[in-house]
């Protein structure tokens, strides 16, 4: 430094010079990123705000609207099936449960719901829920023992849920003096089932209208035998014909609403993990109703 007698006192100031410019250079820089990044978040809340509005447009675009009219008449359309019962099953039935003709009668319904029931669980619900765990493998090289362990535990689940809820109204029903709780439990497990139907139904119209109209149909055709075996058994539980085809119809929700949940998750396989457990539960429910209600009073009926 000019006019300084000491030799390295010029060296000092000239590095703490540098030091001042570099922290007064960061301090700066520091101050700017920060001002950018205040600049940057409303810019950034806008975007996400334009992607989920974008997400809704998509979702309710003219293509999506189709598959949202398809997909909801289709489930409407199965649920609707819990009418059916009242063109097959007499207008007096409802009456005359207790004279011999009616009990034959009666007795006839509760074997076909009893071979509807465990049908469904064998022959669709089972063998779709394995379906379903082994297209979730990776590599499809079909279901380890952990997928197969999980099936059954969910069943056990759906049976012994079923067995609590029964004791808990039975609890509350014998304080009223009334019982009508197997109608209600295959009401709750005939929700859950149309539950699987509209998901069946709305990942089927995802794909084409072609598919969904398939299989649209063929839940039809096996829903209609079903709806006569519940009927029964809500007959058998004390409810008159149009209070039982009222609650059946009461059931369809169960199906709009997994509708709606398939549609909402864009994509045919998003609910395959949902369908991967409801299904065995399901099961467990249907295999209670008809070992544990429909079968002993189809044994003890006289």
């Amino acid at each position: 430094m000019p006019g300084c007698p000491c030799p390295g006192c010029g060296m000092a100031g000239q590095r703490l010079l540098f030091f001042t410019a570099l922290a007064l250079e960061l301090l700066g820089g520091a101050g700017g990123s920060q001002q950018a990044l205040r600049s940057r978040g409303p810019a950034a809340a806008c975007r996400l705000d334009n992607k989920e509005s974008e997400s809704w447009g998509a979702m309710l675009s003219g293509e999506r609207l189709d598959t949202w009219i398809c997909s909801l008449l289709g489930s409407l359309m199965v649920g609707l099936s819990g009418v059916f019962p009242l063109l097959v099953i007499p207008l007096e039935m409802g009456t005359t449960l207790r004279s011999e003709a009616g009990a034959r009668r009666l007795k006839q319904l509760l074997s076909f719901a009893l071979g509807g029931l465990l049908g469904n669980v064998f022959l669709h619900l089972l063998p779709e829920a394995w379906a379903y765990t082994c297209s979730a493998s990776p590599g499809g090289e079909g279901q380890s023992l952990q997928q197969q362990q999980q099936l059954g535990l969910w069943v056990i689940a759906g049976f012994l849920t079923f067995l609590a809820l029964e004791k808990m109204f039975l609890d509350s029903k014998e304080r009223e003096g009334t019982s009508q709780v197997s109608g209600y439990l295959n009401l709750l497990a005939n929700t859950i089932d149309n539950f699987t139907h509209g998901l069946a139904v709305a990942a089927s119209f995802l794909v084409s209208k072609k598919i969904g109209l398939l299989t649209t149909m063929a839940i039809l055709l096996h829903e209609i035998p079903h709806e006569v075996g519940d009927f029964a058994i809500l007959l058998r539980a004390g409810f008159d014909r149009w209070s039982a085809a009222k609650l059946q119809l009461s059931t369809a929700l169960g199906g709009l609403l997994g509708a709606c949940f398939a549609i909402c998750t864009q994509s045919p396989k998003g609910v395959e993990e949902t369908v991967a457990w409801i299904l065995p539960f399901t099961s467990g429910g249907f295999l209670y109703i008809a070992l544990v209600n429909v079968l002993p009073d189809l044994l003890e009926e006289d």
